[in-house]
């Protein structure tokens, strides 16, 4: 026996598309809570990995664990991978500030 995946772009395009890119958003998440940067808080870091998991954990049920029936598609979900990246990137290119203490 065999591992089953349930991806299958050709029968179904959509859910297929829908588990690789929750997975990808997840890694990339995971990977960019990983980089520590300057500009970049703890809670930020923490919420990039809890919310990475959390994809990459429903992706890998969809495309590995799960059976058929109903399951829960949430488009609105991948703007918080965008948000995450776009705060990431900023943080890395954000120029560091020289802090001047005055006597």
């Amino acid at each position: 026996m065999g591992i089953v995946v349930n991806l299958d772009f050709g029968l179904d395009p959509v859910f297929s598309w829908y588990v690789v890119l929750l997975c990808i958003s997840g890694v990339v998440m995971v990977g960019m809570a990983a980089v520590k940067t300057a500009d970049q808080s703890a809670g930020s870091r923490a919420l990039s990995a809890l919310a990475g998991l959390a994809f990459l954990g429903y992706g890998i049920y969809l495309g590995f664990i799960f059976d058929g029936g109903s399951y829960m598609m949430f488009f609105q979900a991948f703007i918080l991978p965008a948000l995450l990246v776009f705060n990431f990137i900023r943080a890395v290119v954000a120029k560091p500030t020289t802090k001047s203490f005055s006597s």
